[in-house]
C-alpha cells in the first residue's frame, strides 16, 4: 500500500486536470451507473463530532475508494482543522488495498473543483467579480479554482474576523495579481458581485436573496447541521443545482437544510430542484435560461468527486515514485 501525505497529495494533484475529469464522472453518477450508497454518520452528541464514511464504486474508471471524514465544529478553538479525513483506493478487480492519502487536502480541493465546474456550467461567460463568503480552506480552495474557468477581476472578501479577512486578501493579491479588497457588510459583499462563493459554517444564512444581483450564481458548500447558507428568497427564486437530489436531500447532518427546511415548510419540493450538475454535463437537462437568471449551485460533498481526485492523485505518485510504501 501507498501512503501519501497531505503535502504530497496537494503537490500530485492537478486543478485544472480535476475540474476536466470531475465532469464525466458526474455524468455517471446521474445516469445511475455509480454505486454510491448514502453517507454513513456516526454523531458524537458530546461536542457535536462525527464521522462519516463515504464509499463509491466508479465503473467509467474502475475507481473504488472510500473516505472516512471526520468534522468537528468546535476543533477550531484547539488549533486543530475542524475537517480530517484519509481516502483508501482499492483494487476493484480484486479488492486489495492500493493507497492511503490525506483525505483534508482531497475534500478542499475536490469541493473548489466541483464549485468550478458549475461556475463554467452556470455563470455568466463575461463574470468577472469574485465575493468569497468566509476565510478558512474552502474560501482558499474556492479563490484558485473559480479563476481557472472565468476571468476575475476583482475579489471581494467577507468574514467575521477582520485578521483573517485581511490575511486572505492579503493572499489573494499577492497570488494572482488580481484586485482583492475585504468587505466589511455582508450586503455591500454581495452588491453586484457576479460569482459567489459561500463557504461557512454559520447558523444563519449568508446568502440573502433580496441582495444578490441579478445574473449572479451563486457555490454553497457550506454545511452546518444546526443551520444554512441560503435563505429562501435565493432558493425560491433561483435555478438550484446539486451534485445528488439524493445526497441534498438526505437527513441532517449529510444533506443540505438550505433545500429541506424549505421542503419541510411546504414552501418547495424535490422537484424545484432544476438539475444535478451531471446532468448539465450529458445535456439531458438545461443549464442557465437567460442572462439574468439567479443560479444556485448548492453542494453537499459526494464519494464520487473524492474517488475522481485520488485515482488523479494515484496516479501521478505512481509516474513520479511518490510517497512511502509500506507492506503489510
Amino acid at each position: 500500500m501507498l501512503f501519501l501525505s497531505r503535502n504530497e497529495v496537494e503537490s500530485l494533484l492537478d486543478l485544472d486536470q480535476l475540474i476536466e475529469s470531475l465532469a464525466p464522472a458526474m455524468a455517471e453518477l446521474s445516469a445511475g451507473a455509480v454505486s454510491m450508497p448514502a453517507r454513513g454518520v456516526v454523531q458524537i452528541g458530546k461536542n457535536g463530532g462525527l464521522l462519516a464514511a463515504m464509499p463509491v464504486y466508479l465503473p467509467l474508471s474502475q475507481t473504488l475508494s472510500t473516505k472516512l471524514v471526520s468534522v468537528f465544529p468546535g476543533n477550531e478553538r484547539l488549533g486543530l482543522p475542524s475537517h480530517q479525513a484519509v481516502v483508501l483506493v482499492f483494487d476493484s478487480k480484486n479488492g486489495t488495498p492500493l493507497a492511503m492519502m490525506d483525505g483534508a487536502s482531497i475534500t478542499a480541493i475536490r469541493t473548489a473543483a466541483g464549485s468550478a465546474l458549475a461556475t463554467r456550467l452556470l455563470s455568466r461567460p463575461e463574470s468577472q467579480v469574485l465575493t468569497l463568503l468566509g476565510t478558512g480552506v474552502q474560501a482558499r480552495a474556492h479563490a484558485k479554482a473559480i479563476t481557472r474557468v472565468r476571468r476575475v477581476r476583482e475579489v471581494r472578501v467577507w468574514g467575521r474576523s477582520r485578521q483573517k479577512f485581511d490575511a486572505l486578501v492579503k493572499e489573494q493579491f499577492v497570488a494572482s495579481g488580481v484586485r482583492a479588497r475585504a468587505v466589511p457588510e455582508l450586503k455591500q459583499a454581495l452588491a453586484g458581485a457576479e460569482i459567489i462563493c459561500a463557504c461557512t459554517h454559520s447558523a444563519e444564512p449568508v446568502v440573502m436573496g433580496e441582495w444578490l444581483a441579478r445574473g449572479a450564481h451563486v457555490n454553497s458548500v457550506g454545511l452546518n447541521a444546526q443551520g444554512r447558507e441560503v435563505d429562501e428568497a435565493a432558493i425560491l427564486n433561483g435555478l438550484v443545482v446539486v451534485e445528488s437530489r439524493d445526497a441534498a436531500l438526505a437527513p441532517a447532518p449529510s444533506g443540505a437544510n438550505d433545500l429541506t427546511w424549505p421542503i419541510q415548510q411546504g414552501i418547495y419540493s424535490r422537484g424545484d430542484i432544476h438539475a444535478e450538475i451531471g446532468e448539465l454535463v450529458s445535456g439531458t437537462r438545461p443549464g442557465r435560461t437567460s442572462p439574468e437568471q439567479i443560479t444556485i449551485y448548492k453542494s453537499v460533498g459526494v464519494a464520487v468527486q473524492d474517488a475522481v481526485a485520488a485515482r488523479l492523485v494515484l496516479e501521478a505518485a505512481r509516474e513520479r515514485g511518490v510517497g512511502k510504501a509500506v507492506h503489510f
